[in-house]
């Protein structure tokens, strides 16, 4: 009787909502929509499955398909990371000297010397559309991933980069003459006449590869570096007059994610159309979407979410490498990528993996620790090379294979960069509530993290463990005040983490020795530094200026160690140490600043202040298409930068601040609509996931929570505050089961 009767609330709760979709035309298409094609790569419109992207803009008179693939990366070494001066030890003898010269030198300087190490781009497919006259319309629809292009003379362009066959399709309708089409390879030689400038791509000191036309087809095959290279090819054909289909691969060879095939290979083997292609794409993303559901009343701010885990799913995928500074959709203008495109482990990667474990993408978000399991070794190599101990630590601007790619020495050569890191193996693994995952990659990783700050660590006067010499990302920007020698709260908070995670692991595992080792060296460590102004950079040493990063506040957000659930004086802490950074001003701030703050001001459970700065991100930081660029782009004072380098950590910290306002779990107790705005009287989702592996569904009605749903998938115990009496109910859930809670009466459950 109750499943019955929880089936019909199920059906009357989304039909209602399925109805709300249909009146609401924001509701119902979350993607983009314009009346002509973008004029520059950064707004293009954004296709991708994880492994190849395509940006789809104009360039010139043709229509262009910029091709990126994740792994297309050159590789060479660094010379100057070698020999026995490359060391922590040298970065704190010259600290002591207050003269990092040397340090620049070795360090810092290569970057701005030399093109590689560096993500490359693949090149584009062009169209000539000077036939096809005005456009009507261009629209993304992100719960299809498919881009439609209409002209007013009546010819259709769909296009869409395939879900499960890891290849690009399109199809034009209604055409009136046959297309023409080109390959466009990057600019790896110099034009004459033009003047290379220092990110060009030119400066790789590649030969060009060969573009073969045979019949209706295009082969491109370009070596890379060492073992490294590329291959596209592209097919199309004409079912009939006013219809032209085509397929384009991409594929590599000499990396990690390299297919065994060739692109050609594999296009012989294509045998599908468009559609039926279309058809087996279709379902994989209506799966994906499938996972999780929000509705806002706010349609600005659900349409980015929509759009967000639109470029997630597009972005991360299982076997392809992790999402990087750009992900699949790597610069298109002649030039290496900003930053070259790596994997900034000193805020960009985290952040760009926050979404995932609450919208119930648990697939897509071991994409992040799949790769740090694969760079472990590296990444232990490292360690020893230049911390010259052992365990675990991993450069923070890394490379596809884990190496270091340098920048400036405190952030690039960062001490804790491990302990960050350790977080995403502990959430993976608490969301899902997946033993094999924590014996087999979470505790291990983690616990050679913990040994590495053992190691590495020292007794200070005070009795109590400190670093040699720590940092805090981008604090006083690259002079030697950049380097403290009182451990910093961000490397406070990455220790302290890393131990505590491996304590409750080891006890998970039943590993008492263990569990109890790593627990007594937590107690070694002191307790974070604080001041009138709450939590500080370090010791005596408090935010003295606008600054975009958040660092000294990461124990608490993301990592939780703080918590307003732990008492009024950790929340005024907390509280006060929010306010102190927004007095400082904007100034110092980037895109990414709005949406980690506004991360925080959900865990205080300010909604307004949450929704607010959310706004100010999606209006000022976001480009027409909805990706990051880290000025402010409305040059309404917002920041004090107005440049255009585009990330995705910015947007993907966006969706997790979303989340948080609707859920949290992080203390273990979950709460519903926990950071609502109060002009919001109505909100709901369905099947976000909590800690303990525990999906939810939940409606909120005018002005108050109407019902939850909470279903089990491992078992065990469960903590849910309730609404309806304000108290923790604690309850033993078995695995299919799920619990009821609609009013103030006894809640129900059911398998």
């Amino acid at each position: 009787m109750r499943i019955a009767l929880h089936l019909i609330l199920t059906i009357f709760f989304w039909t209602g909502i399925q109805n709300l979709q249909a009146k609401d035309d924001t509701y119902t298409f979350h993607g983009l929509h314009t009346d002509k094609l973008p004029l520059v790569w950064d707004e293009g419109i954004p296709l991708g499955n994880g492994i190849m992207g395509t940006l789809i803009w104009q360039k010139g008179e043709n229509l262009r398909l910029a091709l990126d693939r994740a792994d297309l990366w050159d590789l060479r070494p660094v010379k100057e990371f070698s020999g026995p001066d490359y060391s922590y030890r040298f970065i704190q003898e010259a600290v002591k000297k207050n003269d990092l010269s040397e340090v620049y030198k070795r360090i810092d300087a290569r970057t701005s010397q030399d093109i590689a190490p560096t993500k490359i781009p693949a090149g584009a497919i062009e169209f000539g559309i000077q036939k096809l006259g005005e456009i009507e319309s261009v629209e993304l629809d992100v719960h299809k991933a498919i881009c439609t292009i209409k002209w007013k003379n009546g010819t259709h362009g769909q296009f869409f980069t395939g879900a499960t066959d890891k290849m690009g399709h399109f199809k034009f309708t209604h055409l009136p003459d046959t297309l023409s089409i080109f390959f466009q390879r990057p600019q790896f030689e110099q034009e004459k006449g033009t003047e290379e400038s220092r990110n060009s791509l030119s400066r790789l000191g590649y030969k060009n590869g060969k573009i073969k036309e045979k019949g209706n087809s295009i082969f491109y095959h370009q070596k890379l570096y060492g073992k490294t290279a590329y291959e596209v090819v592209l097919k199309w054909t004409y079912p009939d007059k006013q219809t032209l289909e085509g397929t384009y691969c991409l594929t590599t060879q000499g990396t990690w994610y390299s297919e065994p095939e060739t692109a050609e290979s594999l296009m012989k083997k294509y045998t599908d159309n468009f559609d039926s292609a279309l058809s087996a794409h279709l379902q994989w993303w209506q799966n994906y979407w499938n996972r999780c559901r929000i509705t806002l009343p706010d349609k600005i701010l659900e349409k980015q979410w929509y759009l967000e885990m639109y470029k997630f799913g597009a972005a991360s995928r299982k076997d392809a490498p992790p999402i990087c500074l750009q992900a699949v959709w790597t610069a298109d203008n002649g030039q290496t990528p900003p930053w070259r495109g790596d994997f900034h482990n000193d805020l960009n990667t985290q952040l760009s993996y926050w979404p995932g474990y609450a919208s119930n993408h648990m697939e897509e978000s071991e994409v992040f620790t799949d790769w740090l399991w694969k760079i472990k070794q590296n990444s232990e190599d490292y360690t020893k090379q230049f911390f010259g101990v052992e365990g675990l630590n991993v450069p923070c601007i890394s490379t596809l294979d884990g190496k270091n790619l340098g920048g400036w020495n405190q952030y690039s050569h960062q001490p804790t960069t491990s302990g960050w890191l350790a977080h995403h193996f502990y959430l993976q693994w608490k969301y899902s509530a997946d033993s094999h995952f924590l014996k087999e990659k979470a505790y291990p990783w983690v616990k050679e993290a913990a040994r590495y700050f053992e190691n590495i660590s020292e007794k200070g006067k005070d009795g109590k463990r400190k670093l040699p010499l720590s940092s805090s990302p981008e604090i006083n920007d690259n002079r030697p005040d950049a380097w403290f020698t009182e451990t910093t709260n961000f490397d406070l908070a990455c220790i302290r983490f890393t131990l505590q995670a491996a304590g409750e692991m080891a006890d998970s595992l039943k590993l008492t020795n263990e569990a109890a080792h790593w627990k007594e060296q937590l107690k070694e460590w002191p307790d974070f530094a604080t001041d009138s102004t709450g939590l500080t950079i370090a010791p005596h040493y408090p935010l003295k200026y606008t600054h975009r990063h958040l660092s000294h506040l990461l124990a608490f957000h993301p990592l939780g160690l703080l918590d307003v659930s732990q008492g009024k004086n950790v929340k005024k802490i907390l509280e006060r140490s929010v306010h102190h950074f927004e007095e400082q001003g904007v100034q110092g701030w980037v895109g990414y600043t709005y949406t980690w703050l506004a991360n925080m001001q959900a865990r205080l459970f300010n909604g307004d202040a949450a929704s607010r700065s959310l706004h100010i991100f999606v209006k000022a930081f976001c480009s027409p298409n909805s990706f990051h660029l880290n000025g402010d782009q409305l040059r309404k004072g917002y920041s004090g930068f107005t440049y255009r380098p585009f990330t995705l950590e910015g947007n993907f910290a966006y969706a997790s601040a979303i989340q948080e306002m609707l859920l949290q779990s992080h203390t273990g107790v979950i709460r519903v609509f926990p950071a609502l705005p109060e002009s919001w009287q109505e909100a709901s989702f369905q099947n976000m996931r909590a800690v303990g592996g525990f999906l939810v569904t939940a409606d909120y009605r005018e002005g108050r929570v109407k019902q939850i749903s909470i279903h089990s998938e491992k078992g065990g115990w469960m903590k849910v505050f309730n609404p309806f009496t304000q108290k923790v109910v604690t309850c033993r859930m078995k695995p299919g089961e799920t619990f009821h809670l609609s009013s103030p009466e006894k809640p129900a459950r059911d398998q």
